[in-house]
Order: structure tokens, then sequence, then C-alpha cells
């Protein structure tokens, strides 16, 4: 699951703070490039995979403000619209990507279809 994040030194603490919190295990090494804002962290150590996206402008989205503009709050927190995943996914390319989007597609007409019946 991606999270796009603006690049701040307190914020990127509070998120270390955050994430150690939920049960994620993270290493020096994952604590100083979450707290320097690398342009992608991912993290296997926890309760579930997270990515982190501090870039300016990931893969097949233009700008982090155009991709906030469309997140959506899962329980709270900020989470990437499903079409700016498969977009970065898709302009990413990798073979594990690709192995993804099937499921991203799926998820995303469930989601829809959901939304459009009121759920």
């Amino acid at each position: 699951m991606p999270t796009f994040l603006s690049i701040n030194f307190n914020n990127n603490q509070a998120l270390v703070a955050a994430l150690r919190e939920l049960g994620f295990d993270l290493t020096g090494e994952e604590q100083r490039e979450i707290g320097g804002g690398k342009d992608f962290v991912q993290l296997r150590s926890g309760p579930f995979d997270l990515d982190l996206v501090f870039a300016p402008a990931p893969d097949g989205i233009e700008k982090f403000d155009d991709a906030w503009k469309r997140h959506v709050d899962v329980q709270g927190f900020p989470v990437c619209h499903i079409d700016d995943i498969i977009a970065s996914k898709e302009a990413a390319n990798r073979e594990r990507d690709r192995e993804s989007l099937p499921r991203l597609r799926a998820f995303r007409d469930y989601w829809l279809e959901k939304r459009k019946r009121g759920e």
C-alpha cells in the first residue's frame, strides 16, 4: 500500500513514532531513511507491507499536491487514491507491479460499485 508524503523533518519523525506504535520493527537504517525523507522506503517488518513515497512526483503521478487532493481517508489514515496507485504501478512497469495490476483493477471496480450502491 503506497502512502505519498511531503518531506518535513518533524512530520517524518512523528511518522517513525506512529509506525513503531502500529507495530513496525524499524531498523536504524529505516528510521534514518524515513527521518530524512528518502524518495522511496519499503517496510516489510510490520503488521502489513507499506511503501512510503517521499518523492515529489512518484512514477505515474505528476505532482504530490494533485495526488493529495484525490486521497481517501481509511479509518482516519490518508491513503493514495486507487487510480493513482494503479497509474504509479503502470508507470513503474516492474514485473511485480504488472502482476499486481489485475488485482488492483478488480479492487477498484469492486470499490466503485460499492460506492455507486451507497455502501
